[in-house]
C-alpha cells in the first residue's frame, strides 16, 4: 500500500517539479529560445500586446491545469477504496454547479478582456502613412506602392537562393529560402498598411517580427498594417499552401530610417521614368538579347530550364512556339495558358522586358530566328491592335 501511494504522488508532483524549473531564472527564456517553442514580441507595440496576451492565456492555462490536476491526484489518492469503503456522492449539488459554472466565466472574462483590446488595434487600419498593395503569384510578390500625388511605382520580389543550393550541391546559407532579389523597403516609426490580394490561388502573407499574417485571396482585398520601432532586415514567408513552389515564396522587408527611404522611394520613381522613355525607343537585336537574358533567368529559367532545356514547363530549345508566328508566342507569354503552371506575364512584366524575353526566347538555345519585338508592339497588342 505505501509503495503504490509514494508511486502515485510521485506521478502527482512531477509535472508541478517540471514546470516550477521552467520558471527558475533565465530557464524559461533559455528552453523557448533553444526549442523555439515561444512566440517572439517581434518589433511592433502589436506585436508586444499579442505576445503579453499569449503569454497572460498561457499562464492562466498553466494555474488551471495546476489545479485541476492537483485536486484530481489529491481526490484519487486521499479517496481509495482502502480508505473509504463508500465514496462521497454529491450529485446535482447546488453549491458545485454554481462553482463550476462561474469559476470558468470569470476565467474567460479575464482572457475575453484583453483578447478584445488586442484585437480591436490589430484592425485598426485608419490613419496609415503608407500604403502597399501585395498580391500574391505562384510562387512570388508584387508590391505596389501607392501614391495618391502620383504615380505608383511597382516591383516584383523573387526567390533569390541558388539553385545549386536547392539542388544539395552546394553548402545551404545561413538565410537558405529567405531570400530575395527585391525586398520591400518601409520607414521606422511610420504606420504602414498592407492590402493584401492575389492573382491566381490563395496565399498568404505573413512577417512575425511585423506582427502581420493576412490571407492573400483572389477577388478579395484583406488589410494589415504594422509599425516598427527598429531598423533591420526581418524575413517571412507564404504561409498558405499555393502549390508546388510554396516553400519559395520568401519575404523580407527592410525597415530603414526616413531619410534612407526616402532616398529609395527617389530611386525606384527614376527607375519607373526610365522604363517609360525606354517604351518610344527602338531597340537593335542585341539590346533585346542581353536584357531579356536577365529576364529569362528571373522569371522563366525556373520552369523552362537554364538553358530552355524544359523542366516544370515546356522545352524553349526549338519549340514550335518559340519558332513559329510572333503572334501566338507573344499570346502565350503575356496572356499564359489558363489551366496550366504558365501564368500570364503581362501584368508581371512591363512592356520593355515582355518584349526583350520573347526575342530572347526567339533568338537562344538555337532558335536563331533573327526576328524581335519592340515594346511599342507589346503595348499595341495588349490594346488589341
Amino acid at each position: 500500500m505505501y509503495l503504490q501511494a509514494k508511486r502515485l504522488f510521485k506521478l502527482a508532483l512531477s509535472p508541478v517539479l517540471m514546470l516550477l524549473s521552467l520558471f527558475s531564472t533565465g530557464a524559461w527564456a533559455e528552453q523557448a529560445e533553444r526549442w523555439q517553442t515561444n512566440m517572439a514580441p517581434g518589433i511592433t507595440e502589436v506585436g508586444h500586446q499579442i505576445y503579453d496576451l499569449h503569454m497572460w492565456v498561457f499562464y492562466i492555462c498553466v494555474v488551471t491545469g495546476i489545479v485541476v490536476f492537483g485536486v484530481m491526484f489529491y481526490s484519487v489518492f486521499a479517496y481509495r477504496k482502502e480508505r473509504h469503503q463508500e465514496p462521497a456522492t454529491f450529485h446535482e449539488n447546488t453549491r458545485v454547479e454554481i462553482a463550476w459554472t462561474i469559476v470558468p466565466f470569470l476565467v474567460l472574462l479575464f482572457m475575453a478582456v484583453p483578447a478584445t483590446k488586442t484585437l480591436i488595434e490589430i484592425y485598426d487600419t485608419d490613419d496609415a502613412d503608407l500604403d502597399i498593395l501585395i498580391t500574391g503569384y505562384q510562387w512570388k510578390w508584387k508590391y505596389e506602392y501607392i501614391n495618391p500625388n502620383g504615380d505608383n511605382i511597382s516591383f516584383f520580389s523573387n526567390l533569390l537562393t541558388d539553385g545549386a543550393e536547392i539542388a544539395n550541391t552546394e553548402d545551404k546559407g545561413s538565410n537558405y529560402l529567405l531570400e530575395v532579389d527585391e525586398p520591400v523597403v518601409i520607414p521606422v516609426n511610420k504606420k504602414v498598411r498592407f492590402l493584401v490580394t492575389a492573382n491566381d490561388v490563395l496565399h498568404a502573407w505573413w512577417v512575425p517580427a511585423l506582427a502581420v499574417k493576412r490571407d492573400a485571396i483572389p477577388g478579395f482585398i484583406n488589410e494589415a498594417w504594422t509599425k516598427a520601432t527598429e531598423t533591420g532586415v526581418f524575413r517571412g514567408q507564404c504561409a498558405e499552401l499555393c502549390g508546388r513552389n510554396h516553400g519559395f515564396m520568401p519575404i523580407v522587408v527592410n525597415v530603414v530610417e526616413e531619410p534612407q527611404y526616402e532616398a529609395w522611394l527617389g530611386e525606384k520613381q527614376a527607375a519607373a521614368a526610365e522604363i517609360k522613355e525606354l517604351m518610344a525607343k527602338d531597340f537593335s537585336l542585341e539590346e533585346l538579347v542581353e536584357r531579356g537574358k536577365s529576364v529569362y533567368t528571373s522569371s522563366c529559367a525556373a520552369c523552362h530550364g537554364a538553358n530552355g532545356e524544359g523542366g516544370v514547363g515546356k522545352a524553349i530549345a526549338g519549340s514550335p512556339i518559340a519558332t513559329g508566328a510572333m503572334k501566338e508566342h507573344t499570346a502565350r507569354v503575356v496572356d499564359g495558358v489558363p489551366g496550366t503552371a504558365m501564368p500570364a506575364f503581362g501584368s508581371q512584366l512591363n512592356e520593355v522586358d515582355l518584349a526583350a524575353v520573347i526575342t530572347y526566347q526567339r533568338n537562344a538555345f538555337g532558335n536563331n530566328m533573327g526576328d524581335m519585338l519592340q515594346p511599342v508592339d507589346i503595348y499595341k497588342f495588349k490594346k488589341g491592335q
